[in-house]
């Protein structure tokens, strides 16, 4: 047992070499998309809106399409009234509150790795890396969910209870729903990778300095 713990302290205070610490910044540079373009894109079709109604979705704001006679968002809103859902507004959306916190955070610890270099701060940045973005995307279906079975019993328009896609299609009502990650949640999934390789091409290193 001794001796697993000391190969672990040893693994865990391995100076991680060039080659991880630019990939760990490109990573860096990876998440400042996410504060310029949509994490998630949902986009309705009907008779009555061929064309499409887009919502996009992102990590501080919702914004619908918008075109010169209409907002997509308010029509989804306006839509949403006669099934009972309510509408869909930021203030409802407390993740728009911590997503770039966090975000931001992870940059900066990112740039401490680039600095500091050594593979326990690589680890601790890829474990609470991961966890934020499995817990965002629960946090993501969670809210789905609340907003297709919390609906106003008294609607003019009585439909089951529902959960809108997260990933794929759905038929809703007379709606078909599109819904896919965005340019933003692309950037963000790389990031969890570009730590792996980091890891492991300085565990390589590791590895061949005590095998010989």
């Amino acid at each position: 047992m001794q001796r697993i713990i000391q190969k672990a302290n040893s693994f865990f205070e391995t100076p991680i070499d060039l080659r991880s610490r630019a990939l760990v910044l490109v990573a860096a540079l990876m998440l400042i998309p996410t504060y310029f373009f949509p994490l998630w894109d949902m986009t309705l079709y009907s008779n009555q809106f061929p064309e499409g109604l887009v919502l996009n979705i992102y990590s501080y704001k919702l914004e619908g399409g918008k075109s010169p006679y209409r907002d997509d968002l308010k029509e989804i809103n306006a839509l949403n009234h006669y099934i009972g859902m309510r509408p869909l507004v930021e203030d409802d959306f407390t993740e728009f509150d911590w997503i770039p916190f966090v975000i931001g955070g992870v940059i900066l610890l990112a740039f401490r790795v680039v600095v500091l270099g050594k593979m326990s701060k690589l680890v601790d940045l890829f474990v609470l890396f991961t966890y934020f973005g499995l817990f965002s995307l629960w946090s993501f279906y969670h809210k789905l969910y609340l907003y297709g079975h919390d609906l106003d019993p008294t609607a003019a328009v009585k439909v089951p209870p529902f959960t809108p896609p997260m990933f794929g299609h759905q038929t809703m009502a007379n709606f078909e729903v599109y819904s896919y990650p965005a340019l933003g949640s692309y950037c963000m999934a790389v990031v969890p990778l570009f730590f792996l390789v980091a890891m492991w091409l300085s565990r390589k290193a590791w590895f061949k300095e005590r095998h010989p």
